[in-house]
């Protein structure tokens, strides 16, 4: 422990942090550095520059990151379509890898030996952020307090808070009951009664959206248009990646979209439920995915949907700055070249539903060939004669071989 002279600590001004800030000038006599990213959680960080500053602590950094996590981090990730389990959208795991990138950039700025994050013992955010530091510095030294130290309950948190004149600060009405997480691309509650999945969450679970049922009544219609396979406008107006996606957050929300109630499988090993909103994300990964349906060749498409499961995998589990996830983005990137052009979709009661879809450069939808009415020989049908035959032929040949009934 003599070792470490300064540590960066990811800090919230929460209680936790808070206490590690303390416990790690005790446990380990350094000098403690905090860093504090704005990716869009909703919060103003001024409370934690002056906590931090209350507290001692002479090197203090928040950062403004919402645009780079918007541009480098969630746009990337939605063009791989990436959904964890059939139903997560991923947002507290993508934000993970960008703040390890500015721990460990705030630790070479100010010549730390080594970060701390107040991740727990039982989660997937100690992988992530560990993961995400190793392969940026090899030789960081990483302190995760809730693997080290003794305060293993809140009442006992509390108690060295009380001790160490840590002020616990009391929310108008009590605060939430549950862990949050939110930033730009969601917000997730856990914990309390969502631990028994059986229990339906109150209507504390949910923050961001309204209830489908008290969503309005008229639909609301708007237009996405996209360029090598991001989103560059709502309703024709131009948005920078972040006010991209704050618009579809605002939208979405106020028609009940991106609500999911999940039991998912942790990378630790055990199962964990929680209810997650992501409006805007919703949206994006449905008007996505009916652009790609004009745009992208059967086999490119069929091959991002068998790779996608795999991406969203080293997503949450904390590989964002691995050599195979690097390697896939480049082929993923290579695939929305020709992701251009606008999507309509309609907002209704916790649905999103794809009104219409066009790209005038890039479109693969033929109507000459598919249409029902004379096609001036654009296509012969009776090419399928053939096609279906040599596609029969293993067929008839094990069932010559091996009669069925």
């Amino acid at each position: 422990m003599s070792s470490i002279k300064k540590a960066v600590l990811a800090y919230s001004g929460g209680l936790d942090t808070s206490i590690i800030m303390k416990w790690l000038a005790d446990e380990y006599g350094c000098e403690v550095v905090t860093f504090t990213a704005d990716i869009g959680q909703g919060e103003d960080l001024e409370p934690a520059r002056k906590k931090a500053e209350k507290y001692g602590i002479k090197e203090i950094f928040v950062e403004d990151l919402k645009e780079e996590f918007a541009r480098e981090y969630v746009f990337p990730m939605f063009r791989a379509n990436a959904v964890y389990e059939g139903e997560y959208l991923l947002g507290t795991s993508i934000a993970r890898p960008l703040i390890a990138k500015y721990l460990v950039k705030t630790a070479e700025k100010t010549g730390a030996d080594a970060i701390s994050h107040g991740a727990t013992g039982k989660g997937n955010d100690q992988v992530r952020f560990e993961l995400s530091a190793y392969a940026l510095s090899p030789d960081i030294r990483i302190i995760a307090p809730w693997r080290e130290w003794t305060l293993t309950s809140r009442e006992k948190l509390m108690a060295y808070a009380q001790r160490h004149g840590i002020e616990v600060e009391k929310k108008a009405g009590g605060g939430s009951p549950y862990s949050i997480d939110a930033n730009l691309l969601h917000i997730s509650h856990e914990g309390n009664e969502l631990e028994n999945p059986w229990t339906t969450p109150g209507d504390g679970a949910w923050e961001w959206t309204v209830s489908p049922l008290d969503a309005p009544d008229e639909p609301e219609d708007i237009t996405l248009e996209f360029s090598g396979g991001d989103i560059i406008a709502v309703n024709g107006q131009s948005l920078s990646p972040a006010a991209v996606i704050l618009r579809l957050n605002a939208l979405g929300s106020r028609h009940g979209i991106g609500r999911a109630d999940i039991v998912e499988n942790r990378y630790v090993g055990m199962k964990n439920r929680g209810c997650y909103e992501t409006p805007g994300g919703t949206i994006m990964l449905k008007a996505h995915r009916a652009m790609e349906s004009i745009t992208l060749d059967r086999e490119v498409a069929h091959l991002k949907d068998e790779l996608m499961p795999r991406y969203a995998r080293l997503i949450y589990n904390g590989y964002w700055f691995s050599p195979e996830r690097l390697m896939m983005q480049e082929m993923i990137n290579a695939s929305q070249k020709t992701v251009n052009g606008e999507v309509k979709v309609q907002l209704y009661k916790g649905n999103v539903t794809v009104l219409g879809r066009r790209s005038d450069s890039d479109s693969l939808f033929d109507e000459r060939i598919v249409t029902f009415e004379e096609d001036a020989g654009a296509y012969d049908q009776s090419d399928a004669t053939g096609f279906i035959r040599l596609n029969a032929l293993r067929l008839r040949i094990a069932g010559n071989r091996s009669p069925r009934t």
